[in-house]
């Protein structure tokens, strides 16, 4: 079976599952340790011989063996007895739980998973399924998986431009599903940019990766999703912390972050007051090596990653538009960013490309540096994909070929060597654009918010989207305004 055949029957199960309340991601969870068991299994036997760490009574065998009533109950008990293991095996069986309460769909699922032979199918097949699942799950926009995948197009772009290399450390401090390692993973691999030698694969499959993802679910997801694609080992497993980046600086400093931090604005904890009532408090981090603290937990990723990178280390984030406008802390960071590190491109991005909808983000690019009396930054270049673009989640979704100009303005080879496409007389409409360190530093609270192509929307009537496009548009924009008046609301409520 080739991999959409897999893809297609696997997801196909799970519209069964659904009629009994089982989403979306909780199937894709269920699999997930399917899978891990069935693999560990087939490892077990010739020509591997390896003993992973499940014991017999809850392996793989044991497991097909039983029905009804007798195989929910040693499902359920094989769950909590695994996740109390060390290693891969314990962080992929965290406070996992049975979600199929049916025996008998359950026997059908271990069914069909056992009718697969995981380890010996290809990497790239298996990972494509994986991702596959992966995706559909992040299109329930009722689960909100959507805020842990990042579109993968413009991972992809992100990874041309930076160019990672072999036997280079990689972090991303909010590492999602992984999207952001699988991408800069195939790209070590495609032997058009690099011949690996027997150490620089070793290297790439147990010590180029490192995050952090604090939410278990996710974190399985991600673990599971880096395994298939052949990085890490079943018995040996990647380095992805389940701990919040922002607490304290790392430990070690890496050569590429890579990262979509969370949107939303504010971080914040809940606690049990005196009276036994619920409140919310805005989370600050107290960090001496932050240049500005804040609740703004945008910022405080920002300055966090800066921090993560050594002195050569280079960046790629996407952050949404308030971290370029807004004052305060959000100015300081700014002015710090410009002065201590070359920040050299951002590219702004258009709505309707990420699952959470309206967000507006960009993507900054930096260098960090050493210390100087002098700024770094010498000038910032601008790629504008957001005025007169028009992409939604599923009539007109953004492709790699959509990026395929930014990265040539980018330049990644040497992007030192540029040449602007906006110009006010013979190119109006070009979408690359520079403005100088004195031009940005001048602008009111150091704004980074920028734009210079006019608005054919106001002015040109004749030019508007496909009526259904148009209609999609309206609705993810009505769709962000309930979502962010339901945020508003549950902020009153827990206040009182």
């Amino acid at each position: 079976m080739n991999s959409s055949h897999i893809s297609s029957k696997v997801w196909s199960f799970c519209t069964i599952l659904k009629d009994d309340g089982v989403s979306y991601g909780d199937y894709l969870e269920q699999l997930t340790y399917l899978i891990f068991l069935k693999m560990a299994d087939e490892y077990a036997k010739p020509p591997y011989n390896r003993d992973v760490g499940i014991p017999d009574d809850y392996n793989w065998q044991n497991l097909k063996s039983k029905r009804g009533a007798e195989l929910e109950s040693h499902y359920i008990e094989s769950l909590r007895e695994l996740g109390q293991k060390t290693g891969m095996l314990g962080q992929i069986f965290t406070k996992s739980q049975n979600k199929i309460q049916d025996p008998a769909k359950l026997f059908r699922l271990i069914d069909m998973v056992d009718d697969v032979q995981w380890v010996s199918m290809g990497a790239d097949v298996k990972g494509v399924i994986y991702e596959d699942l992966l995706e559909r799950n992040a299109e329930d926009t009722k689960s909100g998986a959507g805020q842990y995948f990042t579109p993968r197009a413009l991972i992809r772009a992100m990874v041309e431009c930076v160019r990672p290399e072999p036997e280079k450390t990689i972090a991303d401090p909010a590492c999602g599903t992984g999207g952001f390692f699988l991408s800069t993973y195939d790209f070590i691999t495609n032997p058009e940019h690099y011949r690996l030698d027997k150490n620089q694969k070793e290297f790439l499959k147990y010590e180029t990766f490192h995050g952090n993802e604090i939410v278990a679910n996710t974190r399985r997801l991600c673990l599971m999703n880096m395994f298939l694609h052949n990085i890490g080992e079943i018995d040996e497993g990647v380095s992805i912390s389940p701990n919040d980046a922002l607490v304290a600086p790392s430990s070690i400093t890496y050569d590429y972050v890579l990262a979509n931090p969370p949107f939303g604005k504010k971080s914040s904890m809940t606690f049990t007051n005196e009276e036994g009532e619920q409140e919310t408090d805005n989370l600050t981090y107290n960090r001496q090596d932050f240049w500005a603290s804040t609740s703004n937990k945008q910022l405080n990723f920002v300055q966090h990653i800066r921090t993560m990178l050594k002195t050569t280390g280079k960046a790629a984030v996407v952050v949404p538009d308030n971290v370029l406008f807004e004052g305060g802390a959000g100015e300081t960071v700014r002015c710090k960013l410009l002065e201590n590190t070359d920040l050299h491109t951002i590219l702004r991005l258009p709505t309707g490309i990420f699952y959470k909808p309206g967000v507006k983000a960009n993507v900054i690019f930096f260098d960090n540096r050493e210390a100087s009396p002098n700024p770094w930054t010498r000038e910032v270049w601008y790629y504008d994909y957001r005025t007169n673009v028009h992409h939604t989640l599923k009539k007109k979704t953004m492709r790699y070929e959509d990026l395929a100009e930014f990265i040539g303005c980018y330049n990644p080879i040497n992007r030192h060597e540029r040449k602007a496409t906006w110009d006010a007389d013979k190119n109006p409409e070009g979408r690359w654009h520079r403005f100088s360190y004195d031009e940005l530093i001048t602008r009111d609270k150091t704004s980074l918010d920028i734009f210079w192509l006019k608005d054919k929307n106001l002015t040109d009537l004749e030019n508007l989207p496909d009526p259904d496009e148009l209609a999609e548009e309206i609705i993810e924009n009505l769709e962000a305004g309930l979502s962010s008046f339901r945020e508003v609301l549950a902020g009153l409520e827990k206040g009182n």
